[in-house]
């Protein structure tokens, strides 16, 4: 079932006092070389540096108080196990979190930091999965999914309303998509608070299932995952992906060095960090340029943690 208008707009309120409502920037340099008015919200600025803290805070806030005390678990390889950890903590709830082996180091340092009890396991779902449950079992924690859970979903609708509430003529919002809770979020509050807005999803080609998905009208995946927005390299779910062929117009897939330059052009221009992933919804447009010129732009500029060892550029 699709959530209401009123379930976002609970959302917003639940969340409001754990969250940041991060600011929103302009790039008259962007503007020119795109054609278009570009409005960037900054979830790079989010507490833990990403969108992500508003889907966890909600689904931890929906939970009974002996769901709380029994603490929470995920899989995830970076973003959402931090925020987790954060929300958990700032809440008084234990956190135990699957990371794969192979997770970025800067990632689980700041899991740790954020007071996550990390399990490590190997890089495939099915491991990370596997060990989840366990978890679960053992400690009847609830499994919170990174992306494929309504109170997530719902939590993270709450970027692109603040985002339109202080912007309401904007034309497109583009995210970035992986795992499809920013997208299906994004797409309920474009839907329900724009005016003739549409929502735009950035893919690397490389990663493309939930274009394809959008193009066949099932989930699909991918046989590999060699990009460098590894924020992106997972996979719709049953949850998000109704929201998402009722409510995003089109996703617009790129090249890993597209990519790379949106994310240095951010950079240089605007002098903020943002993780490769974040940057993707950006390449999408510049790609597509043309067809957006002298329109109004949302950008969700989905995260800021990157690895400072290990750039592109």
């Amino acid at each position: 079932m699709i959530p209401t208008k009123q379930e976002v707009e609970a959302a917003g309120a639940r969340v409001k006092p754990y969250v940041h409502n991060t600011p929103v920037l302009k790039s008259s340099y962007i503007n020119e070389l795109s054609g278009a008015e570009v409005f960037f919200k900054c979830e790079n600025f989010q507490k833990m540096g990403a969108f992500k803290m508003r889907g966890a805070t909600n689904a931890i806030l929906q939970l009974s108080e002996a769901q709380k005390k029994a603490g929470v678990v995920t899989h995830s390889s970076g973003n959402f196990a931090q925020a987790l950890s954060l929300a958990a903590k700032n809440l008084g709830v234990k956190a135990y979190i699957v990371m794969p082996e192979n997770a970025p180091q800067v990632k689980k340092e700041a899991v740790k930091g954020y007071g996550g009890i990390i399990t490590e396991s190997e890089s495939t779902p099915i491991a990370r999965e596997t060990e989840a449950e366990r978890i679960q079992k053992e400690t009847g924690a609830t499994f919170i999914h990174p992306s494929n859970d309504r109170n997530v979903i719902l939590g993270n609708a709450t970027s692109a309303a603040e985002l339109l509430h202080s912007h309401l003529d904007l034309d497109y919002v583009f995210t970035p998509v992986g795992g499809g809770g920013l997208i299906a979020g994004t797409s309920l509050s474009v839907n329900y608070f724009g005016k003739n807005c549409k929502t735009i999803g950035g893919e690397p080609f490389e990663v493309d299932d939930a274009f394809r998905s959008l193009k066949s009208g099932k989930i699909e995946f991918n046989e590999n995952t060699n990009t460098i927005a590894d924020g992106l390299k997972t996979f719709l779910g049953d949850v998000n992906f109704p929201i998402i062929k009722e409510f995003v117009s089109e996703i617009i897939c790129v090249e890993e060095t597209e990519i790379i330059s949106a994310m240095k052009l951010i950079w240089e221009r605007m002098k903020i960090i943002v993780e490769p992933s974040s940057a993707v919804a950006f390449a999408a447009l510049l790609r597509e340029k043309e067809r957006f010129k002298n329109r109004k732009i949302g950008i969700i500029i989905s995260g800021g943690n990157v690895d400072l060892k290990n750039l592109p550029f």
